[in-house]
């Protein structure tokens, strides 16, 4: 009998989710109170928050205690460590698919605004000379944030200036009961701190999700809507990554408009709703943003010039690529062994997002995908009701995947299942052994 700790506070979705998918394995189960596994209660799944994780156990009691978090995995969840293995990978790898797989990013550590003038001497430097040519334009993203706060846009110096000095007013306005106009999104720089910013990918990938449902549209009833696919992986032990092979696409909530700096005098009166994707900004529309990314064959292009239709080999081409993008960002992580311990009684579920970009002037190859940032404990709730159900399945299987073969003492049970090969709606992207045998 293993003994399950399950406690999501604030998930009642999550939780119910990893309730029924342990009832759906041969490995018996009982669950206990946060009182009774102190109470040295093996063999034991911790199955819950990283916050209510005892992480102590989980080091010592390594062949009888299983957890569903690593307890260093900085280097993959927040974006300023992300941004800085994945370049210190690529000065090691310089032909490694992240080099075109990652947008160019810059990291930028901030209390007050004033600090800037002096950056642009120093690590801004070179940000500063790219604004200065005005050739593109840029998404500042809170290293430590989530669900799209304190995300801006910005194509010079002077607009990044007054994003900080945006922020910080609408700190100095905190006491008031009711938040200003714009500030919603705001954040409170003294204390986040750290910042990237990222070259904003201008020619993104455009679909009208109304299509999946009413085929019969005509063009010129279509909208172009950018989006993001969200991309479930499991890392088990130290290490197989499995890439879930169902994938959504959480489109944006209006129509994209293309950033012309030209029209845009002052970026901070930009509506950001046509150029951000997270679905935490856009409950009143529910679940109508949320596709299956294979809900989306047949549906026409709209960006660009040529149109056609998104076919079954162009999603299975991204999801290839996606494939060989997680690898490599996991073994950039892997060789920064402070900020990324991967150990072998744990296991833990990403939400990856990306972007797919659309270069029509290359003919053999026009979409790329574009790694964005890796979510633990994603907000699998904003997925919606119609979806849930691969939401289930994704939990069941990694039930089946990490948690059973664990307590049935299979560790090795993933040794005949290759590279490539898709067990439990599970394609299996990397298998190597991080701490050798015997350690």
């Amino acid at each position: 009998m293993v003994n399950a700790y399950v406690s999501w506070p604030s998930a009642p979705l999550t939780n119910s989710l990893v309730h029924k998918a342990l009832t759906r394995i041969s490995t018996p189960i009982s669950f206990i109170s946060e009182g009774e596994r102190s109470s040295n209660q093996i063999p034991l799944l911790q199955w819950c928050t990283y916050d209510d994780m005892d992480h102590e156990l989980a080091h010592f009691q390594r062949d009888t205690t299983l957890s569903s978090s690593y307890t260093f995995r900085k280097a993959l969840i927040r974006k300023h460590y992300l941004s800085r293995v994945i370049q210190t990978y690529l000065t090691k790898n310089p032909h490694s698919v992240l080099r075109d797989a990652c947008p160019e990013t810059f990291e930028i550590e901030i209390s007050f605004v004033d600090e800037l003038d002096e950056m642009w001497t120093d690590e801004l430097w070179e940000l500063g000379e790219k604004l200065n040519s005005g050739a593109s334009w840029y998404i500042l993203k809170p290293g430590m944030a989530d669900r799209g706060m304190g995300i801006r846009i910005f194509h010079s110096k002077e607009e990044l200036q007054r994003i900080f000095e945006s922020f910080e007013e609408a700190e100095s306005d905190g006491g008031d009961d009711e938040p200003n106009e714009g500030n919603e999104t705001a954040v409170v720089t003294s204390q986040l701190r750290h910042f990237v910013i990222q070259e904003y990918i201008t020619m993104p990938l455009l679909l009208d999700p109304s299509e999946t449902v009413n085929k019969t549209k005509g063009n010129d009833e279509l909208v172009g809507r950018k989006f993001h696919l969200r991309v479930y992986c499991v890392s088990n032990g130290d290490v197989q990554l499995y890439l879930y092979n169902r994938i959504l696409a959480l489109f944006s909530s209006a129509p994209y408009c293309p950033l012309d700096s030209e029209e845009i005098e002052d970026s901070l009166q930009i509506d950001l709703r046509p150029h951000l994707t997270n679905t935490a900004l856009q409950t009143e529309f529910g679940e109508s943003n949320v596709r299956l990314l294979d809900e989306l064959e047949g549906c026409r292009i709209l960006s660009g010039a040529e149109g056609g239709r998104l076919r079954k080999s162009n999603i299975d081409t991204l999801i290839a690529q996606i494939k060989d993008v997680l690898v490599d960002t996991f073994r950039a992580a892997l060789q920064n062994p402070v900020h990324f311990q991967a150990l072998p009684n744990a296991f833990e579920l990403y939400g990856v997002d990306f972007v797919v970009s659309h270069i029509p002037s290359n003919v053999a190859n026009p979409f790329h995908v574009k790694i964005l940032e890796i979510n633990a404990e994603p907000a699998i709730e904003l997925t919606g009701p119609r979806l849930t159900w691969i939401l289930e399945d994704l939990f069941i299987s990694m039930a089946k995947v990490c948690v059973e073969p664990f307590f049935a003492d299979k560790k090795d049970v993933g040794a005949s299942w290759n590279i490539g090969e898709v067990q439990h709606n599970f394609i299996k992207c990397m298998d190597e052994s991080v701490r050798g045998p015997g350690i």
